[in-house]
């Protein structure tokens, strides 16, 4: 018997989509671990990046040992297809942040920018010239910038 994902994309409150009801166990994972809130350290990060708020062809966690501590180890994803969606990429990140034990996990579901690093893939200071549509949005609140 074959499974099949079913995905459904929703309007966010600042115009930005976001993908749910995947069926996928290890999406539901992340979820349900980044809903019990802070639950001490270490704590993981999870964020998602993109050329556009469409598709996630970045996928960054880090793991925080403590409050001040700098996010170390770190583990990237990338494919051309959308990562939110990849059972077996979600499936190793969280094998990864179950490998490092973490107690809390922090992951907002929507893209939240850009996968170029300012300073490594563009000069510091500057907008990405590969991703135009982030330009004049503000990443965490999906606003126009003026």
């Amino acid at each position: 018997m074959q499974r099949h994902q079913h995905t459904e994309v929703q309007q966010g409150e600042h115009g930005q989509r976001r993908v749910t009801g995947v069926n996928n166990p290890a999406r539901k994972a992340l979820q349900k671990k980044a809903k019990k809130g802070f639950r001490g350290y270490p704590m993981a990060t999870v964020a998602f990046y993109g050329p556009t708020d469409q598709q996630a062809t970045k996928l960054v966690v880090s793991i925080l040992v403590r409050e001040d501590a700098e996010p170390e180890p770190m583990r990237k994803w990338f494919s051309e297809a959308d990562l939110r969606k990849d059972p077996e990429i979600l499936g190793e990140a969280v094998a990864f942040i179950r490998g490092h034990e973490a107690r809390s996990v922090a992951m907002l579901e929507r893209i939240i920018g850009c996968p170029h690093e300012e300073g490594v893939d563009y000069p510091d200071g500057e907008a990405c010239p590969e991703c135009p549509f982030w330009k004049s949005l503000d990443r965490w609140t999906g606003d126009v910038i003026q």
